[in-house]
């Protein structure tokens, strides 16, 4: 072919992946057109053609305005160079003001009269990674009511348990079951059932609006609420409002021996975390209360802290 070097030029440019060669050194060789358009509408064209700018140099300064995927892109680089590794790859988030981006790099060595050369290319993966977050999210939620599900709950429960324990703030657990929700499903079936439990998640979404706070769906007709940094004073006055809020909604339950509407036994418990104690502990006095609360009539909340 009679250009070569233009007719390869003209390959790497059409490539949407961003590409940039290195020497041995860290200074840039060659860009292609993907890279120095991304540089130039991201505002970080430190040259008009990149050339012979220290891409290691780059990488150090952005490490040392804490940028940790600067850090971790400069030790792989080196560790090719000084060829401890002989392929060098990550996934970093590159977001912009407007959109999230993730982007894989992939730096790779070779051999050119007896120099050594690096290509470093940056794919933009983000169609990927909004698939995976999406997937992680459903997992993460419980079908029918839209709030997070019991795995979610027992992750969340254990950093927060951690949170407050390395602040020393105080943390509340409450476990809520709905009243004779069996005679409601039988009763008006299990549609009205269905949509019953969606109402629910609904109103625990209002109770549990602040960092600290989660509500999950546990299991059948039970709900959880973790309120961090929580007495367990406040925490009552809270439960006692959804105690309200739900009567409010007069969802019919005809059958059940407490009201004619759909009615809520609550068990909160309180704890300061520490090494000694654990967040199951926690749940066993919260399962406590619940059961303190069914036994004296239901349509209560009952507490207990240690």
């Amino acid at each position: 072919m009679a250009n070569l070097k233009k007719f390869l030029k003209h390959i790497l440019d059409s490539v949407t992946d961003h590409i940039v060669v290195i020497d041995s050194a860290g200074e840039i060789q060659y860009v292609n057109k993907s890279w120095s358009n991304f540089g130039s509408d991201n505002n970080c064209n430190s040259s008009s053609n990149w050339v012979g700018v220290n891409y290691l140099a780059e990488c150090d300064k952005a490490s040392k305005m804490g940028d940790s995927f600067g850090l971790q892109a400069a030790k792989g680089i080196r560790s090719l160079i000084n060829r401890e590794t002989t392929l060098f790859y990550f996934e970093y988030p590159c977001h912009s003001p407007s959109e999230e981006r993730w982007f894989m790099m992939r730096v790779t060595p070779f051999q050119l009269e007896m120099n050594s050369y690096f290509v470093v290319s940056h794919q933009n993966i983000t169609e990927r990674k909004l698939a995976e977050e999406e997937v992680s999210n459903l997992a993460r939620i419980d079908g029918l009511t839209g709030i997070p599900n019991r795995r979610t709950f027992d992750e969340f429960l254990h950093n927060e348990w951690r949170r407050c324990g390395r602040l020393k703030k105080k943390l509340c657990l409450a476990i809520i079951d709905l009243d004779y929700f069996k005679l409601l499903n039988d009763t008006s079936g299990h549609q009205a059932g269905d949509s019953c439990l969606v109402k629910i998640g609904e109103i625990l979404k209002e109770f549990s609006n602040r960092p600290g706070d989660l509500c999950a769906r546990y299991g059948g007709d039970e709900f959880v609420l973790v309120l961090g940094d929580t007495s367990i004073q406040q925490a009552e006055q809270l439960l006692n409002k959804l105690l309200k809020r739900i009567a409010a909604l007069h969802i019919a339950n005809k059958s059940s021996p407490v009201d004619d509407y759909l009615t809520l036994s609550i068990g909160v418990a309180e704890a300061t975390p520490y090494r000694a104690n654990k967040e199951s502990q926690l749940l066993c006095e919260a399962d406590q209360a619940l059961y303190q609360a069914k036994s004296k009539g239901r349509n209560r909340v009952e507490s207990k802290h240690s």
